[in-house]
């Protein structure tokens, strides 16, 4: 009978990395998205606070996603990476409970912060994601 070794795709030492990857295509795509067909952003925060079920799927979403990358990212004292990654999680659990707590004065407070600077967003989406990437390739 053969024995079958099982070797898991990432390691520990690469799982801040690959979060940091993957969060890094999302933000460089949404970045792309909102500077492709300009207004998009705006129209999907009129619909989020129009809706309190998008609210609160959002915020499930967002404390659920927040988690597991808080609690499968390793915990590095020096480690910046992870450090900035379990932050990340963190950030995310928090605006999870924001919206599900106070969804509409969060949706108000967001749309006095962004404006009508949905281009410049859009940007630093786009650099967010691009310098995510590359801090996780360079490290994987």
């Amino acid at each position: 009978m053969a024995v079958v070794s099982y070797t898991p795709v990432a390691q520990s030492a690469d799982i801040p990395a690959w979060i940091a990857f993957f969060l890094g295509l999302y933000s460089l795509a949404s970045g792309v998205g909102e500077m492709r067909n300009p207004g998009g952003w705006v129209a999907m925060m009129a619909d989020f606070e129009r809706s309190p079920a998008a609210r609160f799927v959002t915020g499930f979403a967002c404390i659920a996603v927040g988690a597991a990358i808080y609690l499968t990212c390793p915990w590095r004292a020096g480690d910046w990476l992870a450090i900035l990654v379990n932050i990340l999680g963190g950030v995310a659990v928090g605006e999870g409970m924001l919206i599900l707590a106070a969804g509409d004065r969060f949706v108000a407070a967001a749309r006095r912060l962004l404006g009508n600077t949905m281009g410049f967003w859009a940007a630093f989406s786009v650099l967010f994601g691009l310098a995510a990437v590359i801090a996780a390739v360079t490290r994987l």
